[in-house]
This record gives C-alpha cells, structure tokens and sequence, in this order.
C-alpha cells in the first residue's frame, strides 16, 4: 500500500501533496495518507491515553478498520474529535481517508479577544463565537469589558460601574445593560466544555472613565473639574476599590492569568492633581510617569497572592507613546511578575520588544491581528476603523510571525497569540462573524501549525479557507469572502 507523507511544507511545496491532503485549518504539524478509505465510519472511535504525547496534543489514525485517538490530556482528545469532525466533509457523510496524524499546537495561547465595552452581543453569540473557536483549536477567549464607555459585568459590591455606565450602542436585545452573575457562570462552563480559558480584562489605570463616572472620588482632583478617564492613585480609596475589584475577578474566573490593561494611560491627570502630587512625593517619585510602573507592580503582586499572573499591554513595560524604548529598569516590574501582550505595531518592533526584554508575551500586533479594520473586500457592508489608513486583509492576516523581530534566544518567550475585535466598530453580532471570519482561520494556523514565514503558501491555504468558509456559510455564519 502507498504511503504519502504529508508535512505542511510538503503540501506547500508540491501540488500533488495538496491534492492527496484532506482540507483541514489549520494544518496538522504532520500527516500521512496511508491510501484508501473507510467507508462507514460508524463505530465509535478506539481511544488510548499515552503519556508521551504533548499536551493538547494528539495521535488520528484512519484504516480502512476504524478509527483510533491516542492522546495524554483531555483537550488532546478533544482537538483529534474536531479534526475528525473537519475529515467528514458533511454531515451525510460517514466516509473517510485512511491516514495517519501525529499533532501537536506550536503555542500554548491561542486566543481571540472581544471588546464588548461600546457594543454588548449578550451570551448567545459568546457562545456562538467559543463554538466557533474550538473547531478551529482556539483556546483561549479574552474577554474584554471594562472600559471608557463601560463596565459590562455586574460588581454588586459597587453596583454603579455596571448601571450607570453609557449605555451599550445596538446592544442585543437579550441584554439590556451588562452580563450578571448567571450569565458569566453560564459562559465559563460553555467554554470549559470546549477546552477554552475565559481571561477576563480589568482596564487599569487608564481608559477608567466608566468607574470614574460612577465613583467620582476615584478621579484625580482637577481644576477645572474634568471627567477623566484616569484614576487617581493618590486615593487610598482608589487603591481599596482597585484591589477588591481583582478579589472579585479571581473569585468569579478560574483562569490563571488574570489582563489588568495598562494601556494608552496618560500621565498628565497625576502631574496636577494634589493627592497624586502628595504620593509621588510619599514614595520618593521623581515623575508621575513612574505611578504606573508601581501600580503593574503592587497588581501584579496581589495577584501573585492568589497564585495568579498578570498579565499587561505593552504598556506596561515601554514608553507611552510611540517610542520604541522600554521603562527605566529601575522601576520595570520583575521577569517573573507578569506577562506582556504586545499590540502596538511599528514594523513588529514593539510587539517584540517585551519578549527581548525576557518578559513571557503573547503577540497581537495590530496590522496582523485586529480584525476590526477593514478587510479591503468590495462587499464590506459596515464603515470600519480609518478605513483609509488601516487595511487587513486575508493574506496580511496569513503573514502574522509570532517570532517576527523576536531575537532566537528570546523566542521561548513567546507563548502564542491571538486576533482582536473592538466593538467600537463592529456593529452586530452578524457584522463580528464577518469580520472575524475567515480572517482567524489564518490565526488559527499559525498559532497551532506555526508554518515557515518563508515556505507559507498563501494561494493553497486559500483553497483550503474557500472550503472552510463554505463550511461555515451552511452552518449559517456570516463569513465574509475571500476577497
């Protein structure tokens, strides 16, 4: 019997590799196509747990006997089941290739994230969006909902953040205002069921106006008063609130690594307020652009308390601004203290900063990865963000490196990453599947098969994306078209 081994360069390099290979996103780490099919595979698959296999990873073979899994976690033999389910071309059909997988993800963060802060979906599409997530092998749903406009979550010990928050624009019908309680259980155990780690976002200490609306002495002192979006350090009270609000965070969502934000922070509120003034003072500060180092640093350790990382922006560890330049050592939070996520994007040199630094990152650069730009396709039915300065396309989406600028003796720094979707501009929940998809099949690739930048092939994955979205316009998604 013929056997065609199939690695993803091999099926990039040679169109009779393509040809033999069955259409999956993304491609498994390696395959062999053993030749022939099983004709009614009915039975239910043999399942064996070994050791050896990588986690999350695992072990397809196909004869023209059944089917067999071998795997060492659960998630391991949940992502075997969703290449499975890939292999069956449709529902009425119950044959497949006879053929041999060995499979394992290249990062253990593959995330997508939502800002839900100017336009709340409600928990239906959630859970449509983690459905989507775990057919593709994503594993972990950043959940933003803290912000300017908004705090999206019900914190009954300050229960104005949620209901004298601004309205959510277009908000679904099945919320009014904010997610309670029941709600978030509900979402937390949808995800677990899909191998998924819900990582929520606390936004401090900018982008804060929200809380600062509802709690105004949670506001530097300015003249003339001001409604700014910044908190006031200088506030004891500030401080108590800020710290709780992690408590209740850790006590609702299990997941290890917990986003404190830290992102777009101006310091110009504690240059001229009194009781910030009086801080920086108490604590030997020779600027206000030292505060937010040490509130990263005092989070982080609260955190650390509870056997949690932080995890940051990349503000956090560089100059606000456009600056390529990290914070003076002298006040960067400790390697081990906290994670970076780097987003901002100057030909990737930001987004790697973090991890030359020694900092554990996860890459989002935004020309790659934000998938509330504009997709450059004739049909875009919506205004998007600067569309006549930011364009992401399918092919810029295939071409995201989570090693790109990463020096090689940084890369295992580099944990994974994920693609992101404001809300801001993305204005239904049918808009948030068009611009996801199929842009994030090409995230998904690269986060678990983490193809050679230099050997991709755009024109097949193409082929294997016109499938997919195929497959998900008759499973009534509406992905957008290729181009």
């Amino acid at each position: 019997m013929k056997r065609n081994k199939i690695t993803f360069a091999a099926i990039a390099a040679s169109s009779a590799a393509f040809a033999a290979a069955p259409m999956l996103i993304p491609a498994p780490r390696e395959m062999t196509m053993t030749g022939g099919m099983l004709l009614a595979a009915t039975n239910a698959p043999k399942i064996e747990v070994v050791a050896s296999i990588p986690s999350e990873g695992y072990e397809l073979s196909i004869t023209t006997n059944g089917v067999s899994i071998r795997h060492s976690d659960g998630a391991g033999l949940f992502y075997a089941k969703m290449t499975l389910a890939q292999l069956r071309v449709d529902a009425t059909n119950a044959s497949l290739p006879c053929l041999e997988i060995k499979d394992a993800p290249a990062f253990k963060w593959r995330g997508v994230h939502l800002g839900e802060t100017q336009r709340l979906f409600g928990k239906r599409t959630v859970m449509r969006m983690l459905d989507l997530m775990s057919r593709y092998k994503f594993n972990v749903f950043h959940w933003h909902f803290t912000d300017d406009r908004g705090w999206r979550i019900d914190f009954p010990e300050y229960p104005n953040l949620a209901r004298k928050s601004d309205p959510p624009w277009l908000c679904s019908t099945e919320q009014a205002l904010f997610y309670s309680k029941e709600d978030v259980r509900d979402i937390l155990a949808y995800a677990k069921a899909r191998h998924i780690t819900v990582v929520p976002e606390l936004d401090f200490p900018g982008h804060s106006r929200a809380i600062t609306a509802a709690y105004p002495d949670f506001a530097c002192q300015l003249k003339p008063k001001s409604r700014s979006n910044v908190l006031c350090v200088g506030n004891p009270e500030t401080l108590k609130f800020v710290e709780r609000a992690l408590d209740w965070v850790c006590e609702m969502f299990p997941s290890e690594v917990i986003h404190i934000g830290g992102d777009e922070c101006s310091r110009r509120p504690w240059g001229k307020c009194p009781r910030c003034k009086a801080f920086m003072k108490q604590h030997g500060m020779k600027s206000a652009t030292e505060i937010q180092p040490w509130l990263t640093r005092r989070l982080a350790a609260c955190l650390a308390k509870k056997k949690r990382k932080a995890i940051g922006w990349d503000d956090i560890v560089t100059e606000h601004g456009n600056v390529v330049k990290a914070l003076d050592a002298s006040v960067l939070p400790e390697r081990d203290a906290v994670m970076v996520m780097g987003y901002r994007c100057r030909d990737m040199i930001l987004a790697s900063l973090a991890a030359n630094m020694g900092y554990k990152v996860v890459q989002s650069p935004s020309r790659h990865t934000y998938f509330d730009y504009s997709q450059g396709l004739p049909d875009d039915p919506f205004h998007y963000f600067h569309p006549d300065r930011f364009t992401t396309t399918l092919e810029t989406a295939y071409k995201f490196d989570p090693y790109e600028d990463v020096k090689p003796e940084a890369r295992a720094n580099v944990v994974g990453g994920q693609c992101c979707n404001w809300t801001k501009f993305t204005f239904t929940p049918r808009d948030l599947e068009w611009k996801m998809w199929p842009r994030a099949l090409a995230t998904a690739e690269i986060l678990w098969t983490n193809p050679d930048p230099n050997k991709r092939d755009f024109t097949e994955f193409s082929i294997r994306a016109a499938e997919h979205r195929r497959r998900l316009v008759r499973d009534h998604i509406n992905c957008a078209p290729l181009k």
